[in-house]
Order: structure tokens, then C-alpha cells, then sequence
């Protein structure tokens, strides 16, 4: 039977999916039509598919437009030929991709088209990022993207902005990755890689232009049991640099209640970053980023107060993993000695997981300030959220009761 499971995932599907496919908005006599082809990849002489869906049985196909223009209101979406993940070049394969693969891939450019002049890492997992940081050189990024959560990121997709040098290329090839997508690789890193026979290195031809995605729309479809389909228009951030924040002011009973104080230039820094970063998770979230890398992730939770106290859990869990690997080069689980791991979960408390001057983000207005007071109390010291709420006051309150400056988005950043 273990045995059996185990060829489950070895399974390559043959899909039953068309070579083309056409999706068309009507208006009367008016037709709209986009047209798509089906993309497949030549490995080892034989021409694959996806590998399968979400799950071995599903069947799955990706299709790339290569025609049409869809214009509704005042908004148009991507034109055809603009290719990043329905194109991409595959220099080692081992596995060919699975659905998961390229939708990790996805939502990991998704996040880093808006960091394209600094080295920036982002490493997704399940459609998140478990880490994401910026740093002086590629490597540092990547160490940094990785030790946010070193645990999660197994197994995981990572995105870089830049060429993939030695260096880096040696401190992913000691980890255990599905996906390396980046824009080149320099001499000697593919055989670097290659140490991992089954690790998926895929260069995006286009990712040298992925700012001029920032802005662009497509058509989000979502499929319901019954067949019906939700249609809407992609996710687009309106806060991309410092001065699009708004300091945060909001009047209750005919009394203003305003920040005391205004964000430093750091504190700046790690709210764009981390609003930015916020774009591609799971809604309901909280996070909170620190000299430009995430801390804690809180994702797809139903109360706000609630994911604000897991990204705390988990920057606890994850920075005591942390101390654990770099001093004893074994996971924090793995510990045994129990003196080694008291000493450890002090050092962790101490500097309050890594949490104290920290920026906290949240995806949606916090109805009440119990969700804001759960980052205070671990020492954040900027908060971000769209604003918005009858009980922003509350908020403010919270704010500078403990020296914290807090801005708005005006723009809510869910993602379902």
C-alpha cells in the first residue's frame, strides 16, 4: 500500500483538455473574444502537459492568450504576448510542473514585480510566502527569505529578481526546493542545481520587464460547484511609494482623534514593503516585517484578532527554529536537550520573537482595537491598514497610547 501511495505522485497525466480554448463576453451583438492555446514542453523528446492538478487524478492544463482584447468600463486587460508564467523556459525539469507549481510560481512574481531594483526574495508555499525579504546582494535575500521560516519553505517555490549567481545558487542547492524561477543564471549554476535532480529551474524570459506589469489587469475566474463562474477584475495596489500612505485620522462623536506620530524613514520602508508583500496572501491576514523581512505571516484566518496572534505564534515558533539551526544545526523540534531548549525559548522571548520595532499590515480595517493591541503588546511600532472602520479611533488611540504611528492604504487587499 506505502508503496503504491508513493506512485501516486509519480503519475504524468494525459489530459483530456483542447488545444485551444475561447472565452467570450457578449453584449448583444457585440462579442468580445479571447483566445487561448494550450502550452506543453518537449522533456526528454516525449511533449508533456501539467503533471496534474492541485492533487494526483486531477486532470489540469495551462493555457496561454495568444489573441483578443477585452475592454469593460474604463479598464482593458494584458495584452497578448506579454508572457511570464504561461511561458516559461524549462532548464531542468526532473518532475515537469504540476498546477501547484506554476500557481506558487505566480503569485511569487505576483509579489515581486513590485521589487525590481533591490535583490529580493520571495519564497511561496501553498499559494503563500512563507518568507520574503530585500538585502544588500542576491544571497542575503535569499538566507534572509529563507530563515523568515525555514520550516515552511520546504518544499516551497522560490522567485528571485536577479541573476542567479554561485553563491546563491549554493545555498538553495542545500535546501530541499520544488520550483528556482529567476530571470538568468550565470555560468556554473545550473550544474549547481542540478544537485537536486528533481527541483524545477525555470528562467521567465520576461522577468527583466515584471515592473511593467505593476498596474496591468487580468480576469480572475472562479468556477462553483454547480458549474456557475464568478468573474471579476484582478487585485490592483494603489499604495506604491511612502507618499501614497495616509497618516492616520479619523473623527468619532464629533471629536478628531489623530496619530501623534509620523513614521520614520524606516518605519516607511517596511510598510510599503510589507503592504506590497501583503498583496499575495490569503485573506483574512496580518503580518509584520522588520528591516525589510517578514517576521510573522498570518493567513486565510476568519477573525482578525485571531491571525494577528498566529503571525505572533508563528514569529515565536519560527525564530526559535531559527537560533536552534544556526547554533546546534538541528530544527527547534528536533532539540532534545531540554536546557538547550529553555535557553532557547528565553533568548526568543527576550527580543519578543523578533517582533519588537517591527511593522505590523493588515489586509482589512481591524473593527476593534483588540487586533492592533495584539502587535503592541510585542513591540510593533508602525502599523498599516486600509481604514475605514466606525472604530478607527480606537485604533489610534492604541497607537499612541504606546509611541506607534499608524497610516492608511484607503484600499482593502483581500485575496480568496
Amino acid at each position: 500500500m506505502s508503496e503504491d501511495l508513493k506512485k501516486m505522485y509519480k503519475t504524468i497525466m494525459d489530459d483530456h483538455f483542447t488545444p485551444q480554448l475561447e472565452v467570450s463576453f457578449v453584449d448583444g451583438d457585440k462579442r468580445q473574444t479571447l483566445f487561448y492555446e494550450k502550452v506543453s514542453w518537449v522533456i526528454e523528446g516525449v511533449n508533456k502537459g501539467l503533471r496534474y492538478g492541485e492533487n494526483p487524478g486531477q486532470e489540469a492544463a495551462l493555457y496561454r492568450l495568444v489573441n483578443g482584447n477585452l475592454v469593460l468600463g474604463d479598464a482593458r486587460t494584458i495584452t497578448p504576448g506579454k508572457y511570464l508564467v504561461s511561458d516559461i523556459e524549462l532548464l531542468q525539469s526532473g518532475k515537469h510542473p504540476g498546477k501547484t507549481n506554476l500557481t506558487d510560481a505566480d503569485n511569487a512574481l505576483n509579489i515581486l514585480r513590485y521589487f525590481t531594483d533591490t535583490p529580493c526574495a520571495v519564497i511561496v508555499k501553498h499559494n503563500n510566502p512563507c518568507g520574503a525579504a530585500r538585502a544588500k546582494s542576491l544571497e542575503q535575500a535569499y538566507h534572509k527569505a529563507y530563515m523568515a521560516d525555514r520550516v515552511a519553505a520546504f518544499g516551497g517555490c522560490i522567485a528571485l529578481n536577479k541573476a542567479v549567481d554561485t553563491a546563491t545558487a549554493r545555498a538553495i542547492a542545500d535546501q530541499y526546493a520544488e520550483v528556482v524561477v529567476a530571470p538568468e543564471f550565470e555560468d556554473g549554476v545550473i550544474d549547481i542545481l542540478g544537485a537536486r535532480k528533481n527541483l524545477r529551474v525555470i528562467r521567465i524570459n520576461n522577468i527583466d520587464k515584471l515592473q511593467g506589469f505593476i498596474g496591468e489587469r487580468v480576469i480572475d475566474f472562479k468556477t462553483l460547484m454547480d458549474g456557475g463562474m464568478v468573474a471579476q477584475w484582478s487585485f490592483v495596489p494603489q499604495t506604491l511609494s511612502e507618499k501614497d500612505f495616509i497618516l492616520a485620522s479619523t473623527e468619532y462623536k464629533g471629536k478628531t482623534f489623530t496619530i501623534d506620530r509620523e513614521p520614520t524613514k524606516e518605519e516607511y520602508e517596511d510598510m510599503l514593503f510589507g503592504w506590497l508583500v501583503e498583496s499575495g496572501i490569503t485573506s483574512n491576514s496580518v503580518i509584520y516585517v522588520k528591516d525589510n523581512v517578514t517576521v510573522g505571516i498570518g493567513t486565510g484566518e476568519q477573525d482578525r484578532v485571531g491571525v494577528a496572534e498566529i503571525a505572533v505564534d508563528k514569529a515565536y515558533r519560527k525564530l526559535a527554529d531559527r537560533y536552534s539551526f544556526e547554533k546546534y544545526g538541528i530544527s527547534f523540534a528536533g532539540l532534545t536537550d531540554m536546557d538547550k531548549k529553555a535557553r532557547i525559548e528565553n533568548d526568543v522571548k527576550k527580543v519578543k520573537g523578533g517582533l519588537i520595532g517591527s511593522a505590523m499590515v493588515s489586509d482589512a480595517f481591524f473593527p476593534f482595537r483588540d487586533g492592533v493591541d495584539v502587535g503592541l503588546a510585542q513591540g510593533v511600532k508602525a502599523v498599516v491598514q486600509p481604514g475605514g472602520s466606525l472604530n478607527d479611533y480606537q485604533s489610534v488611540e492604541a497607537c499612541n497610547e504606546n509611541n506607534a504611528t499608524m497610516v492608511y492604504t484607503g484600499q482593502r487587499s483581500f485575496k480568496h
